[in-house]
């Protein structure tokens, strides 16, 4: 209703501005007197024209801009959040140096100050020539602090630009394995949970599938616990997009507005993003990373704990989680024994190991 009702009013608006456009421009029409004697051409006069096209204007065309705008406006206020003083007093300075430009273009041609429409450019140009100067010093931020700071202030100052902020998908909150790996201090900046998210955490800890219920409930206490850890930095933000549907599309497409990382152990959302530009940190990818390197022919005692898909092959693990199959392993069920690695096999899921017995009598 709002949204009509705001229609209307640019309509009006439009109308109004587009009879005064026609007069500014001596391209009314003149009525004789008495003016209700030639009513037939009030519907063909140009100040009816222009009132139709100004009501047109504002009603779509401005309406539009205005929806454009005010999204501008929001994802500026979420970049306005993370940025530093530093790069706020650059694009200060850019605003006040683009007015300064615009009140002179302004000064300089006199056909802005002869008629009421060159109020009206006087204002455009003043908003222009201010967003252009905000918007250059933003972007050429460095260069300009380069000109006034010492060389050690500058390694300090690029060294804290490179640390940026990182968004947490629903499947790497379940995980767990994040806040352990925060715990560390080995991820730096904010870590950014969007609402969206939380709602999908909420569906998940409120199905009726026990399983997903439990992952669900898991992921908000381990969020719970996170917020409560003073070393580690969490904002939840509300931004969202209502045009997407699917979560994992909010994402990329909220990474690509505030310029951040996205944290997940999802393999087709780490793909989606990279597609699209986006940086992703994932943790399995990590995981396999801090893996201890084994090479064949090394021995390690293991503990054969179920059947392998092959005849006469057992499976067991490592503390990481990486699984070993071992030939003729079936015969050592539930025993610790110790093995030689024959080979290595690395795959999308993480590593797998193969190997056989050592020796044939039970260790340990």
């Amino acid at each position: 209703m709002l949204k009509k009702i705001m229609r209307i009013v640019l309509g009006i608006f439009g109308a109004i501005i587009g009879y005064e456009m026609v007069e500014v421009f001596g391209l009314a029409t003149e009525f004789q007197k008495p003016f209700w004697e030639h009513l037939d051409r009030l519907f063909t006069s140009t100040q009816f024209i222009g009132m139709l096209i100004g009501a047109l204007v504002g009603f779509f065309i401005v309406y539009h801009l205005m929806e454009k705008l005010l999204e501008l406006i929001i994802n500026f206020e979420y970049r306005l959040k993370e940025i530093s003083w530093k790069k706020l007093v650059t694009g200060l300075s850019g605003l006040i140096v683009g007015l300064l430009l615009g009140a002179l273009i302004n000064y300089t041609i006199p056909v802005f100050r002869e008629n009421r429409l060159g109020q009206y450019l006087q204002v455009l140009i003043n908003l222009v020539f201010a967003y252009l100067g905000f918007s250059l010093f933003i972007y050429k931020e460095k260069e300009i602090i380069k000109l006034f700071i010492e060389k050690g202030k500058k390694d300090s100052y690029d060294l804290y630009e490179h640390i940026s902020n990182k968004i947490l998908d629903t499947s790497v909150i379940i995980d767990g394995r994040i806040a352990d790996i925060c715990k560390t201090g080995f991820v730096e900046g904010t870590l950014i949970i969007p609402e969206f998210v939380l709602e999908e955490l909420r569906h998940i800890a409120d199905s009726s599938d026990v399983l997903k219920r439990n992952r669900g409930r898991r992921g908000l206490d381990i969020l719970k616990h996170m917020q409560k850890d003073p070393n580690i930095i969490i904002e939840i933000i509300t931004q969202d997009f209502d045009e997407i549907q699917e979560v994992d599309s909010k994402l990329v497409k909220l990474a690509q507005v505030i310029n951040a990382k996205i944290i997940t152990n999802d393999y087709n959302l780490n793909k989606v993003a990279e597609l699209q530009g986006i940086f992703v940190l994932n943790i399995n990818e990590l995981a396999n990373a801090v893996k201890p390197i084994v090479l064949p022919g090394e021995e390690m005692d293991v503990k054969v704990i179920k059947e392998g898909k092959e005849d006469g092959q057992g499976v067991a693990y490592l503390d990481d989680g990486t699984m070993i199959v071992v030939d003729d392993g079936v015969k050592y069920m539930g025993k610790k024994i110790s093995v030689l690695v024959t080979s290595i096999l690395q795959t999308a899921a993480g590593r797998m190991i193969f190997a056989k017995p050592k020796a044939q009598e039970q260790i340990g």
